[in-house]
């Protein structure tokens, strides 16, 4: 999963605390303990042991104040501070801060948090010093994590616990090679204490209420820069020029099915390597590497953030590269009704490909 900057754009959205009316808060802290998932042939010499580590979270409650609280329920919403050591010598362990969103479920015994931030890694990959570390290509990448579980409030006063299960994922997007990144699973044990507390409305908002909105034409331009898997091949731009039609199927969300071209200046630079340096391939330097997609996808609206995943299939893709799936995490923020900016992840499986700035437009 999956982002060197896609926790920049969340971080934003909840600083917007600072001007709104005061609202109740919570201080939370969690402790983890898990594995590291295998997925990629670069992982098992990094399983010498338990990852483990802690969760820092200050979390803005919310009462209703907006029409999107009560919606979804009253979440909460906030910044975070995660520390995880990965008990391997060569990995070291990593911090990261950024923005989360808290959801509740069940009578509010059951949560969801979302996270998206920026990390740092104490130990990155090194030519000389470091070689063997290839899950980290830089010091600075992207974090993101879930944490679903139990919820108790008011066990001890205003205390509460949490129990429950998270995953983490690390990486730059393939901003710098090499980027196979780290992804980490296991279960959290937190307590968390409520300032202020103030007694939510009995029931949330009805969701049940008729939305209609046409069908709803996007035109969007994601860009960035990357490096192809060939270490030290350098860093390129990219432009992903997208379009697709959306439908909202009521308050919360919209289905979504388009198509996009991809020019990748590091594949381009890639292909031209690989017919040099080996030649019995009988590779054609000059083997198109633009590549075309098309796409499902579905967008969560919150408020004026939303939540987007895609999953794409290449229907052109004269060089082979990846395989022929793809998928896209992204949050985007409309700026107006119509003009959205937004931070994504591109990957194939775990392997992510690009992390994506996005400029589009919804008519």
């Amino acid at each position: 999963m999956k982002q060197l900057l896609l926790g920049g754009l969340l971080m934003l959205c909840t600083l917007s605390w600072a001007q709104e009316k005061a609202k109740p808060y919570a201080l939370e802290a969690s402790i983890l303990r898990g594995n590291v998932l295998l997925h990629s042939p670069y992982i098992p010499q990094f399983i010498t042991g338990h990852p483990d580590g802690f969760m820092l979270s200050y979390a803005r409650k919310t009462t209703g104040q907006s029409e999107w609280e009560s919606t979804y329920n009253f979440p909460d919403y906030g910044l975070y501070f995660l520390y995880q050591d990965f008990k391997n010598t060569t990995l070291g362990f990593n911090s990261a801060v950024g923005g989360f969103y808290k959801f509740y479920f069940a009578n509010r015994h059951l949560s969801l948090k979302i996270a998206q931030g920026l990390a740092m890694t104490t130990n990155p990959y090194d030519r000389v010093t470091n070689s063997k570390n290839r899950a980290f290509g830089s010091r600075f990448m992207g974090n993101t994590d879930f944490v679903f579980g139990y919820t108790r409030d008011n066990i001890l006063g205003n205390l509460g616990i949490d129990l429950g299960l998270f995953f983490t994922h690390y990486s730059n997007g393939r901003f710098k090679s090499p980027n196979s990144g780290i992804n980490t699973y296991g279960i959290n044990l937190g307590v968390h204490y409520d300032m202020n507390p103030v007694a939510l409305p009995t029931t949330p908002a009805s969701t049940n209420a008729k939305f209609f909105e046409p069908i709803k034409y996007n035109f969007i331009l994601r860009t960035g820069i990357n490096e192809s898997p060939s270490i030290g091949s350098g860093q390129k731009p990219f432009y992903h020029v997208g379009a697709y039609v959306d439908k909202r199927l009521g308050r919360k969300s919209a289905i979504q099915l388009g198509t996009e071209v991809f020019f990748t200046l590091s594949n381009q630079e890639y292909i031209r390597y690989k017919s040099i340096a080996y030649p019995e391939l009988n590779l054609d330097p000059n083997t198109d590497y633009k590549r075309v997609g098309i796409f499902v996808g579905h967008e969560l609206f919150i408020n004026r953030l939303s939540l987007e995943a895609q999953l794409g299939y290449y229907v052109y893709q004269p060089y082979k590269m990846d395989i022929d799936m793809y998928d896209r995490l992204g949050i985007k923020y409309y700026i107006t009704k119509n003009c959205f900016a937004g931070l994504g992840v591109k990957t194939h499986g775990f392997m992510a490909e690009a992390t994506e700035f996005a400029l589009g437009i919804r008519l």
